[in-house]
């Protein structure tokens, strides 16, 4: 079997998984902090001032981020949702579940701070635009998984049944990160592309690259200590979480 696919075989295993995540979840933490404390303070006090915005531009460091990891977890959700329902692993199943709560906080500092950018830059809190719009949609989406996966008390069938929700919702992912190019949009447009010329001041594209691997990396630290949690209270009764606990003691 090929390295990769073995390594992959082997992480489904509850006990791999736990070990797994007890080694390297405090090390994601750890690397994120001083990327995302980098990233903060050149973005909030190095880079200067905008010359149309001023220093209320400076939101888009913590309001890019958010939006991007926002659309990127539901992705990981919606990926591990689909192999819970082809391939019935438990393991995905507590992937896609524990994704929901991350992403939804995301999407929730996205429209927040997207609210405070917005209220100088077009004199309103809101607007019913495309791209607002949708991204407010991912957040009832996020929720919507998170309550479906509470109000069934079987564990894997509340699993099932919310995988089949992240599924559907996928189709909304396009239509948010599109969303300025297919509808005449008071948001902007992207300004870090990455095959054509970006449009944003180069001052400014490191602080955003810190954040962007920060937040990936606090993410993956999250994901694994929040499913190594899930799957713990999930395999409570089996005998590596006895001899796990009989370890510790």
């Amino acid at each position: 079997m090929n390295p990769i696919l073995l390594w992959f075989h082997k992480m489904g295993s509850p006990p791999t998984f736990h070990a797994f995540a007890s080694r390297w979840a405090p090390w994601f933490f750890i690397l994120s902090l001083p990327v995302l404390i980098f990233g903060m303070w050149q973005g909030l006090f190095v880079v200067p001032a905008d010359y149309q915005q001023g220093d209320s531009y400076r939101i888009l460091f913590i309001h890019v981020p958010a939006a991007w990891m926002s659309l990127s977890i539901y992705a990981v959700m919606a990926i591990n949702a689909f192999i819970a329902l082809v391939w019935r692993i438990k393991l995905s199943e507590t992937l896609a579940m524990c994704c929901a709560p991350v992403g939804a906080a995301f999407t929730f500092v996205t429209l927040v701070t997207g609210a405070v950018w917005g209220k100088p830059m077009w004199g309103t809190w809101w607007t019913w635009d495309a791209r607002l719009t949708s991204e407010l949609v991912l957040l009832f989406l996020y929720l919507g998984v998170i309550g479906l996966y509470a109000a069934i008390e079987d564990r894997r069938a509340a699993a099932r049944a919310a995988c089949f929700l992240a599924l559907i919702g996928v189709v909304n992912v396009p239509i948010v990160h599109f969303s300025v190019e297919w509808w005449n949009s008071l948001h902007q447009g992207a300004t870090i592309k990455l095959f054509r010329e970006s449009t944003i001041h180069p001052s400014m594209v490191l602080p955003l690259i810190a954040m962007f691997f920060g937040t990936k990396l606090w993410f993956a630290g999250s994901l694994l200590a929040r499913t190594q949690a899930a799957m713990y209270e999930l395999e409570s009764g089996k005998d590596w979480v006895r001899r796990d606990m009989e370890g510790r003691q």
